[in-house]
Parts: C-alpha cells; structure tokens; sequence
C-alpha cells in the first residue's frame, strides 16, 4: 500500500481550508454558546452582564419555564407537525416531478423544464400570493402552512440530474417483468434515490421548521402558531417589557427567557442532521454536477 507524499502546495490548501473552516466555526459556534450559556445563567449574572460562553450562575429554572410553558408546547406540536407533514409531501412530490422531467421521453421536457427554472428568478410577490390563499380560502388554514412548500425547484433539479444518473437497464427490467411506471419509481428508482431523498428531507425539513414569514402573513389564530412565530412573540415582548418573570423557585429576566426558547427551538432540527450526514455531499454533489 502506498503512502500518498503530500506536497507543499497540497501542505499550505489543506492548512488555509482548515483555517477558513475553523474561522466560520468559531463565528457560528460562539454566539450560540453565549445564547446557550444565557438560558443557563441566574438572573444576576445577566442583569450583571457577567455572561459570556460559560454559564454564570448555573441553573435550569428557565428552560423549564420555557419547556412546560402551555403555549410553547401547543406551538411546538404544531410546528412539528407543519414540518413533517410539509417534508413527507414536498419529498413525494419533487421525488415524482424528478423523476418524470429526467426521461427525455418526456414530451416537452425541456420546455417544462424552462417554466421550473424561471420560477426561480421571478414570482408573483407576497400581495398575488396572499389573494391567491385568500381567494383559495386557505388562510388561517393547516395547508396555508405545508401547499407553498410542496415543491422546491433547486431540490427538483437536484432530483432530475440524480435519477438521471440511474441505469436505464435497471427500469428496462423492470418493463420487462411487467412494472409499470409507479411501481419503478417506487421500487427501483426511490430506493437507489436514498441519499439525493435524505439530502433534500434536510433542506425541506430545517426550511419548514425555521419558517416563519408564512406563518405570519397567513395566519392570525393564534391556536394555529408555530413555534417560530411563537419565538418572534418572546423576542418582541422581551424587548418591550424588562420586568421579572416570577416563578415558584426563582426570578427570571425575559433576556433569559428568550434566549431559553431560542435554545429549544433550534436543538431539535440539529438532531437531526447527524442522521442524514452521511448522504448529505453525496446527494448534492451528484445531483448538482450531473446534467
């Protein structure tokens, strides 16, 4: 087995990656342990400003505050349930659209694919989209939060250029064997699709649960929040109003409370990543170069 003899530009690619790597780290990964080290902290220390990325005056009354709050686990269930039925139908769809649009049997597949992409560069805007809802009777509904998501052009060409990446034998055997057309593409084309499917379940999944400009403009119920909207309350609220909020064991300051709702609507999205790493470069690298 032979050892690979790095060179010296190879020396100074790696070392520069490796610096730029850990510069955006310590970007994304500081203010994170502050906000954490915030939902941590007693309220001394933060009227004191004596936080910084360790907790000062440790203790977990706030996040318990924040986890047992009525109106966070209402919005909580309703944003997990925006998001994974929102993911399951965007992932049927652009999985099927996908998959038609990669046979050049197609008729007019390249037009069809033209009309995709232009939708990338121009839309309608928030006013025609809002009548459409409006018009549609959609607002205030459940589907007013998962329809506009249903199909993501980016995560549809994605799809297209990895399924044309499959053997056409593979389907040929299939007809053969007398498959039709949804039967390969469930049985042969999805399975072999894993890691371009996994790729694109994590885009649909973290955009749906971060979202919250759509909640905001088409929905008014407040029984129907999620739990990004939920969060932009707290923030708003906190910023306005600096009293205490007194429990039974201790005195909280909003500035903790908030900080304590930001921690728990961001960890449940980041257990999920460690899940789908393994077929996240796979399925953008293939489904991007190819085509």
């Amino acid at each position: 087995m032979h050892r690979r003899i790095h060179s010296r530009e190879d020396i100074i690619v790696d070392s520069l990656a490796c610096l730029i790597g850990l510069i955006f780290l310590l970007l994304t990964g500081i203010p994170f342990l502050h906000v954490l080290s915030k939902a941590f902290s007693s309220e001394t220390a933060l009227i004191a400003n004596r936080v910084t990325i360790i907790p000062s005056g440790f203790q977990t009354g706030t996040i318990r505050h924040v986890l047992t709050s009525p109106m966070f686990i209402h919005s909580f269930l309703h944003s997990v349930l925006v998001t994974v039925s929102g993911t399951l139908l965007s992932v049927v769809v652009t999985a099927m659209a996908g998959y038609a649009l990669s046979k050049r049997t197609l008729p007019w597949m390249k037009g069809i694919t033209v009309i995709f992409v232009f939708t990338m560069w121009f839309n309608g805007g928030m006013v025609p989209r809002y009548l459409l809802m409006s018009q549609l009777q959609l607002t205030n509904t459940f589907w007013a939060l998962i329809l506009p998501a249903a199909i993501s052009v980016y995560n549809l060409l994605l799809v297209k250029n990895y399924c044309e990446t499959i053997p056409s034998s593979l389907e040929e055997s299939a007809w053969i064997d007398g498959a039709g057309q949804a039967r390969t593409l469930f049985t042969i084309v999805i399975p072999l699709s894993y890691p371009v499917l996994a790729t694109i379940t994590l885009f649909m999944a973290v955009s749906l649960w971060n979202d919250y400009y759509n909640p905001m403009i088409y929905i008014t119920r407040s029984s129907m929040k999620t739990l990004q909207v939920y969060l932009r309350d707290i923030i708003v609220e906190s910023q306005s109003d600096t009293t205490m909020i007194s429990t039974d064991d201790i005195n909280l300051l909003p500035e903790g409370v908030r900080a304590a709702s930001i921690i728990a609507s961001t960890v449940p999205i980041l257990l999920i990543y460690p899940f789908l790493q393994k077929y996240l470069i796979k399925g953008i690298m293939i489904g991007a170069v190819k085509g």
